[in-house]
């Protein structure tokens, strides 16, 4: 009797589970377009950057943004657009998503130091809000809301790890010079800053992140510290000089796509291929030398064996034949 009235009870249990209505099963929102979501996150950037104004920038590159008030004739944001000097609204095309973006990006001092590459880490100061259009009394208005501010920061990000809006201005900055104070702080000076203006494409777009709601553009104030080279693939190469096209950005492209970062074509750049030539002989082997020990970078042999000429190309990252 007592097993009866288990298995009584388990089949009740068990069509309770299963006679939900439809109605009450949430539905899920597929992502949106790329391309559509990017227009809108233009028009945002833009109305932004016309509405809005540097109100202060103190001697430390604090920056302080503030919407024009109505009837006021402070310089927009993008009145500095191309500018021959500073700021300067510049802005750089991205590809990604089967669409170019176009990434603003303001630059208040670019720094005296060296640039990272967009796959090294930085050390960086930075105040971040995020734009938003709600309807306030069925009135669709413009909303800028503070999510993050580290002021002083105690890690590097990777940037080939951060969101790709990140990876494409940092290079586009330098760092400057510091020194340790007595009490054991450290003081940042004639360091690059700026700020950028992120489409959510090149941000966390559909998924957010945090107090960062799906679908909306980002905006960060940051100063460019230091910079740690990074070596991804562990091949005794700094991903930087891995490089071979010199223009700061490495990528992981589609099948297909040549990539200039990618000696031997297989797909994988550089930075991240422990046989960057393809010739079955790991990169770190290769320069090793006799005594065991990576050779210095300047003295990596070229094909022919040249460790002299400053022009030499790196027997790593070209296939000899």
């Amino acid at each position: 009797m007592n097993k009866f009235k288990y298995y009584f009870i388990l089949l009740i249990t068990t069509i309770s589970l299963f006679s939900c209505s439809k109605d009450d099963v949430a539905e899920i929102e597929p992502p949106r377009e790329y391309a559509v979501q990017y227009a809108t996150d233009l028009i945002d950037i833009e109305e932004y950057l016309k509405t809005y104004y540097i109100e202060d920038v103190s001697a430390d590159v604090d920056t302080k943004i503030t919407k024009i008030p109505t009837g006021g004739n402070q310089p927009a944001i993008w009145s500095y657009l191309n500018s021959a000097t500073f700021p300067k609204l510049l802005s750089r095309d991205v590809q990604l998503h089967d669409i170019t973006y176009k990434l603003y990006y303001l630059v208040l001092r670019e720094g005296v130091g060296q640039s990272p590459s967009n796959v090294d880490g930085v050390l960086t100061a930075y105040n971040g809000v995020y734009l938003s259009r709600q309807t306030v009394a069925d009135v669709k208005t413009f909303f800028v809301t503070p999510f993050e501010e580290v002021k002083y920061p105690q890690q590097f990000f990777n940037l080939f790890s951060t969101i790709r809006g990140w990876g494409e201005t940092f290079p586009q900055f330098k760092t400057g010079t510091y020194s340790s104070n007595a009490d054991g702080t450290v003081t940042y000076s004639d360091f690059g800053a700026g700020v950028m203006f992120i489409p959510s494409g090149l941000g966390y777009f559909s998924t957010g992140s945090s107090n960062i709601p799906s679908y909306a553009p980002l905006v960060f104030s940051f100063k460019l510290y230091e910079i740690s080279r990074l070596d991804s693939d562990g091949d005794g190469i700094l991903n930087f000089q891995e490089d071979l096209d010199g223009d700061g950005y490495m990528r992981v492209l589609p099948k297909g796509v040549v990539n200039p970062d990618d000696t031997d074509g297989d797909g994988i750049p550089n930075f991240l291929d422990v046989d960057d030539d393809g010739d079955n002989l790991s990169t770190r082997l290769e320069i090793t030398g006799a005594n065991g020990v990576l050779l210095p970078f300047a003295d990596i042999p070229s094909c022919d064996g040249n460790t002299t000429d400053p022009a030499r190309i790196k027997r790593h990252l070209v296939k000899c034949n």
